[in-house]
């Protein structure tokens, strides 16, 4: 049997990060949720205030044999503003801040590394602010968020549509 393991990343709402991971083979599932911050089980009403320090992210389970730590951390780049402390796009605030929250060294290694490559491409002209830090516990958030882009596929295109973050991934990353 495989071993699998685990990548966790705040990109802003996390609506939008489940989608570009969950299409991939080798991922086992994606799931949103909250990391970071000083409550037990947060609730989205919490989180969503800024006050609580959790980010918005999502909990990747991957077969390493089929999808490699590298290759999500090449999918991860493109679907944000890295350059954004202040959220992503048009959701703003502390909990919309971008990380790599890393389970391992090797993925503490990987994502500096990424990260180091990503800043010296030149692809933006303000610092890379991105944090890299260790993977703490992680909440699942309430089930009407699971799966969203499937689940209320009109409401997920209309909010992706008009946070800009298309226009900008197809300006930066394409």
């Amino acid at each position: 049997m495989e071993k699998l393991q685990k990548a966790t990343f705040a990109g802003g709402c996390f609506w939008c990060m489940v989608k570009p991971f969950d299409q991939w083979d080798g991922v086992e599932k994606v799931i949103s949720g909250y990391t970071g911050g000083s409550i037990i089980n947060p609730t989205y009403e919490q989180v969503k205030t800024g006050e609580t320090g959790h980010y918005e992210a999502v909990e990747i389970t991957f077969n390493p044999q089929k999808v490699s730590y590298d290759q999500i951390l090449d999918l991860y780049w493109p679907q944000i503003d890295p350059t954004d402390d202040g959220g992503q796009f048009h959701d703003r605030g502390p909990q919309y801040r971008t990380a790599i929250f890393y389970h391992t060294t090797e993925q503490k290694e990987k994502a500096e590394d990424s990260k180091r490559k990503l800043e010296n491409s030149n692809k933006f002209r303000l610092p890379i602010v991105t944090e890299i830090l260790p993977a703490v516990a992680f909440y699942p958030a309430e089930e009407y968020h699971q799966d969203f882009y499937q689940k209320n596929e009109q409401e997920y295109l209309e909010d992706r549509e008009k946070s800009g973050r298309d226009e900008f991934i197809h300006h930066h990353w394409k």
